[in-house]
């Protein structure tokens, strides 16, 4: 794969907002040729999705409603990495206080970048098995469905539009292809 040289150098950086989940700045770039431009962007936290799997071949899932697009839909478990934690550490927690399960075993599948066009936010992808069922410890203006959809399910919904969250879509296929393919050939 040939790499391109476009490194664009901050002239400045202006931040615009500062919030709880995100912050937005706008830098002045230089690029090739001394032409210069704005690139607004996005500055998240790392967050964490889970892959989680029981013993039935169930993916657990969330439903919620999701603002910006003004509609409920179907997800991975996810959410961000505190400060003070590792991602496999966060991966756990999200876990227990989305759905209520806790995991034996959590696995590392990748990482990648939401949308770097306009955003640093890194996410980080992990499985988890053998799962135990609990009680949801929900931050207090969140309202999630724990639902529990048959892994060949999950991948029709994806096949046929239904799910059509970018996280889950990756975090699934990516599993299905790469963990379960490879227990299968084995």
């Amino acid at each position: 794969m040939q790499m391109t040289n476009n490194v664009e150098r901050t002239m400045k950086s202006t931040k615009i907002f500062d919030g709880k989940v995100l912050n937005l700045r706008v830098d002045t770039v230089e690029m090739e040729g001394q032409k210069y431009t704005k690139r607004e962007i996005v500055e998240r936290q790392p967050c964490v999705a889970i892959v989680a799997i029981n013993e039935e071949d169930e993916l657990i899932l969330i439903r919620q409603y999701r603002k910006s697009i003004d509609k409920e839909i179907l997800e991975l478990p996810a959410g961000m990495v505190d400060f003070s934690e590792e991602p496999a550490q966060a991966a756990l927690r999200e876990l227990r206080e989305e759905t209520g399960y806790t995991a034996e075993k959590i696995d590392y599948l990748f990482e990648n970048y939401s949308s770097p066009g306009f955003t640093n936010e890194r996410l980080f992808v992990f499985a988890a098995e053998g799962l135990t069922e609990g009680e949801q410890d929900l931050d207090e203006f969140e309202d999630l469905k724990v639902e529990k959809v048959k892994f060949e399910e999950a991948l029709k919904l994806i096949e046929l539009g239904e799910l059509t969250d970018s996280k889950s879509i990756a975090g699934i296929l990516y599993f299905n292809t790469f963990r379960r393919k490879n227990e299968k050939d084995n």
